[in-house]
């Protein structure tokens, strides 16, 4: 029995630390898009980016490739798109405000895929999901409205980066089971990187980076916080339950405003530790299904049966 059971848990030890490693990794993206943002643009950020990631992945897994069909094609196709979007507003929305409120703000994602599958479903929320969706708000208000009560721009687009996020993540939970999971990250990584290459001729001048320090964020940003921990990702989530996955990827926020302090002296205010602590909280309570309901009937059931067997015995 011990021997049969000992490699499933080292599986799931090591996943916890593959996704601990890429949420920690993810982390560190804001500060690389900080670096890069102050010698490109920002259309011109995200091709990079991408395009690194692409020819990272497509070295890696160019056998997989060949194989590919046309549904997983377009299926990539579709992911990609989302992808695009919601890295075009996470990149401008990181240039408009802290490093460290921008993890907090894109974390609301985890908040949004409940809220937009119970709206698709056209049901009630939940009284998780409502007390969840209360604390963040709450908590968006303390971290976001400071001195003047109103957002500014890249709160703004941070929070629009969640929820296209969001819609990212419900398209991946789609397609993802359908395809092979390594062949569609490289293809969505492929026409994220295309889109934002369009983009960056339309609506941009392209450029290289023209400083080590911009080519190290770039390099950064493509190779470890898009390759690498695509990669682990996927590796981890084999042995890894939903659930548990996006309890460790929920503390992304807090590793962003780690780096953000030690390599920029970042600082929120009390207000906005505050704020940021709620919405954390929030995130949590969406993730963590825990059945306190059930537990305590279970309690109270166990005790009304136990003190009718005592009473029993003392007639």
């Amino acid at each position: 029995m011990n021997g049969a059971r000992a490699p499933h848990g080292q599986a799931s030890r090591r996943a916890d630390l593959q996704m601990l490693l890429a949420t920690v990794i993810w982390g560190s993206s804001y500060l690389f898009m900080k670096s890069g943002l102050e010698s490109m643009q920002e259309l011109n950020l995200v091709a990079f980016r991408f395009g690194i990631a692409f020819i990272a992945a497509a070295v890696l897994f160019h056998r997989r490739l060949f194989k590919m069909n046309r549904r997983t094609l377009a299926a990539g196709a579709i992911m990609g798109t989302a992808l695009f979007a919601a890295f075009v507003f996470i990149t401008y929305g990181v240039q408009r405000t802290t490093a460290s409120q921008a993890g907090f703000l894109i974390s609301l994602a985890v908040i949004f895929v409940p809220i937009l599958t119970t709206i698709l479903h056209r049901r009630m929320p939940d009284l998780r999901l409502t007390i969840s969706i209360l604390v963040a708000v709450t908590g968006l208000a303390l971290l976001t409205l400071q001195h003047e009560l109103s957002l500014h721009m890249g709160d703004i687009l941070c929070i629009l980066a969640a929820l296209m996020y969001a819609i990212y993540i419900m398209i991946a939970g789609k397609y993802t089971p359908r395809h092979d999971p390594l062949t569609l990250g490289t293809v969505q990584l492929g026409v994220a990187a295309l889109w934002a290459l369009a983009a960056t001729f339309l609506l941009e001048t392209p450029r290289l980076p023209d400083t080590p320090q911009s080519w190290a964020a770039i390099m950064g940003l493509g190779v470890l916080c898009s390759g690498i921990s695509y990669i682990l990702q996927t590796l981890a989530q084999r042995h890894a339950s939903p659930t548990r996955t996006s309890l460790i990827f929920s503390l992304e926020p807090l590793f962003a405003a780690a780096f953000a302090f030690t390599f920029q002296g970042e600082l929120l205010t009390l207000q906005g530790y505050m704020g940021a602590a709620l919405m954390l909280i929030g995130v949590l309570i969406t993730e963590i299904k825990a059945p306190f309901p059930v537990f305590w009937r279970r309690k109270r059931r166990a005790l009304q049966t136990e003190l009718g067997d005592q009473g029993a015995t003392g007639v």
